[in-house]
Order: C-alpha cells, then sequence, then structure tokens
C-alpha cells in the first residue's frame, strides 16, 4: 500500500492535473463531461458499498456508511445539475406548447 508522502504527493499531483484538464474544457462539452463523471460517481458508491460490506470493526462500519452516503449524494446530486443544464438547452417554444 502508499503511504505517507507518496500518497500525499499523488493526491496533490491529482489535484494539479485534473483541475487543469477541467479548466481547459469548452463549455459546449461540460455537459456530455458531466454525464461520464456521473458514470464514475456511479463506481464510487460500488466501491463504498464493497468497503462497507467488508468492514468489521464499527470505526470502519461508520467510515464505510459515511462513504456510501456522501457518495449516493454526489451520484445523484451529478444527475439532478445533468438534468437542469438540459433543461436550458431546450426551446422555449415547447416549454409554452405544455402548459
Amino acid at each position: 500500500m502508499i503511504e505517507g508522502v507518496a500518497a500525499l504527493y499523488i493526491l496533490m499531483l491529482a489535484a494539479f492535473v485534473g483541475f487543469e484538464v477541467i479548466s481547459r474544457v469548452p463549455v459546449i462539452l461540460h455537459t456530455p463531461l458531466m454525464s461520464g463523471s456521473n458514470f464514475i460517481h456511479g463506481i464510487v458508491l460500488v466501491g463504498a458499498m464493497i468497503a462497507l460490506g467488508q468492514a468489521e470493526t464499527g470505526l470502519e462500519m461508520t467510515i464505510g456508511f459515511i462513504a456510501v452516503l456522501l457518495a449516493a449524494g454526489n451520484a445523484v446530486g451529478g444527475y439532478v445539475v445533468t438534468e437542469r443544464m438540459l433543461e436550458m438547452f431546450k426551446s422555449s417554444d415547447k416549454k409554452e406548447q405544455g402548459k
């Protein structure tokens, strides 16, 4: 397992690279990228559930439950935001005909 300074270095490098990549994405591509990131958040949720399933102590179970809760909220929130973004691209004529 990775420990100490190496883990911190990887975390800082991932944060820097992630920020640089996302800041250079054109506005038109944000919605498709949000859908892709929602898929990744679903995988994180599955990983959190697996970790919770293998927890043995009370502390591990508590941390695993919090991880599942946060991962589920992140995945659901991502889909809600994506849906709201897609609503912005619908024409106003269709909205008024439905009323």
